[in-house]
C-alpha cells in the first residue's frame, strides 16, 4: 500500500512540475485554462490524483481552481516565490538564470545578518560545530577526491553549513528561509554552476566565517559570509 501511495505521489510531483514549467515558459499563458479533464486525458492519471495536482498548483498560487472552468495559470507575480518547490519547478525553467540571481541578491541581504547574528546568539556547543564542518570541507577539497562523489560530500557539508547559521541566527524568518536556501544550493549543482573543484577563496572564506562565528565576532561572521555569497554572484556573472 505504501509503495502505491509513493508511487502517486510521485507521479503528482512530476505533473505539477511539467504544468509549472509550462506555465514559467509561457507554453501555457496567465488567464488560459484547462479542464480536470484535460488533464487526466494528457497525463493518464485518475480523477482523485489530477485533483491533487490543481490543489498543489492552487496552494502554491500557480493557477485558481473554478467550477465548470478547471485550472486558470496566474502570473508569475501572484506564485508563492519563495517556497522552495517554486523555486525547484522554476530553476528547470528558461528562468533558471533570473532564478539564481534573485535568490543569490536574497542571500546577499540574509546571509551576512544571519551570520553576525548566529555568532552573538548561537550556543557554544553550536557554535563549535561550524569549525569542525569548514575543516571537514578543506579536507575533501585537498584530498583531491574529485568527480562526482567528492563534490556530494562536499556540497551536503556546504548546504549544512548555510543552514544552520541560519537556523541559529536567533531570527525566525531567517530560519524560515533555510530551505530556500538549501534549494538554490543544490540548484548550483544540479545545474553545473557549481565548481567541480572548490577554489581556495571560498575555503579560506568558510574558515573565516566559522572562526567568527565561534569566537562570537559578530562584524567579522558578517564580512566572511558577504565574501562568500559575492563570490558566488561575480562568478555567475550576475554583478
Amino acid at each position: 500500500m505504501a509503495g502505491n501511495e509513493n508511487g502517486g505521489e510521485l507521479l503528482q510531483d512530476a505533473v505539477c512540475r511539467t504544468l509549472a514549467i509550462e506555465m514559467l515558459d509561457g507554453e501555457w499563458p496567465a488567464g488560459e485554462s484547462l479542464t480536470l479533464e484535460d488533464v487526466q486525458n494528457r497525463f493518464g492519471i485518475s480523477r482523485t490524483v489530477a485533483r491533487e495536482v490543481a490543489k498543489t498548483l492552487e496552494s502554491m498560487g500557480a493557477v485558481t481552481v473554478r467550477r465548470r472552468v478547471g485550472l486558470v495559470a496566474r502570473p508569475f507575480s501572484d506564485w508563492q516565490a519563495l517556497n522552495h518547490q517554486v523555486i525547484e519547478w522554476r530553476l528547470r525553467s528558461t528562468q533558471r538564470e533570473r532564478q539564481l540571481s534573485s535568490l543569490t541578491e536574497l542571500r546577499l541581504a540574509v546571509e551576512p545578518a544571519a551570520a553576525a547574528s548566529a555568532a552573538r546568539l548561537a550556543s557554544i556547543d553550536v557554535k563549535a560545530k561550524f569549525p569542525v564542518y569548514a575543516a571537514q570541507m578543506r579536507q575533501i577539497a585537498e584530498s583531491n577526491e574529485e568527480g562526482a562523489a567528492g563534490l556530494t560530500k562536499f556540497h551536503d557539508l556546504d548546504v549544512e553549513f548555510h543552514t544552520l547559521i541560519l537556523r541559529e541566527s536567533g531570527n525566525e524568518l531567517f530560519a524560515a528561509l533555510a530551505d530556500t536556501i538549501a534549494t538554490v544550493l543544490r540548484g548550483r549543482v544540479e545545474l553545473g554552476k557549481y565548481p567541480m573543484k572548490p577554489k581556495p577563496a571560498a575555503l579560506d572564506a568558510h574558515d573565516a566565517v566559522a572562526d567568527a562565528i565561534a569566537k562570537g565576532d559578530p562584524e567579522r561572521a558578517r564580512k566572511a559570509m558577504f565574501d562568500i555569497v559575492d563570490e558566488v554572484a561575480r562568478a555567475l556573472n550576475f554583478f
